[in-house]
């Protein structure tokens, strides 16, 4: 019995100087490669949050500047399409005033100038949808490289 007795006690003796000792190598200041790898996966994983939040504002600033310039683009259309009208209403009151009065008339010739500001006002708000069709079209890249994660050629 003493030696059963004298084994049960230097095994459990064994046992707690092996979880002293792990103890004291868990706490050493070398940490092992394995730990090193945790903490560089750790750094990583925060790097990436950060990235991530950067990314999501990005896509919601390039939404906003899509609804917004396809707000400006139909202003535009309805702006040009009334102009047209004007243009083609001009058009009518100027061959009225030149049957009726005469190609050189006072009526004829505001009739004429009324019909040269409609068409550079017309002119004016088609340039203004060309722009904001450009701009509509990068604003949808660039939602697209965000939302794919692409880096953009070219900053604005």
């Amino acid at each position: 019995m003493n030696a059963q007795l004298y084994l049960r006690r230097s095994m459990l003796a064994l046992g707690v100087a092996g979880l002293v000792a792990g103890g004291v190598y868990a706490q050493s200041s070398d940490p092992t490669p394995q730990q090193q790898d945790i903490r560089s996966d750790k750094k990583d994983i925060r790097q990436d949050r950060k990235d991530l939040t950067k990314d999501r504002a990005n896509r919601n600033a390039d939404q906003h500047d899509i609804n917004k310039d396809r707000r400006d683009l139909n202003k535009d259309r309805v702006d040009r399409n009334k102009d047209q009208r004007d243009i083609n209403k001009d058009k009518l009151e100027l061959r009225r005033d030149d049957a009726k009065y005469g190609v050189n008339s006072a009526q004829a010739q505001a009739d004429r100038k009324d019909l040269r500001a409609d068409r550079v006002d017309r002119n004016k708000d088609q340039r203004d949808i060309n722009k904001d069709k450009r701009d509509l079209h990068k604003d949808r890249r660039d939602l697209r490289h965000d939302h794919h994660g692409k880096k953009r050629n070219s900053q604005t």
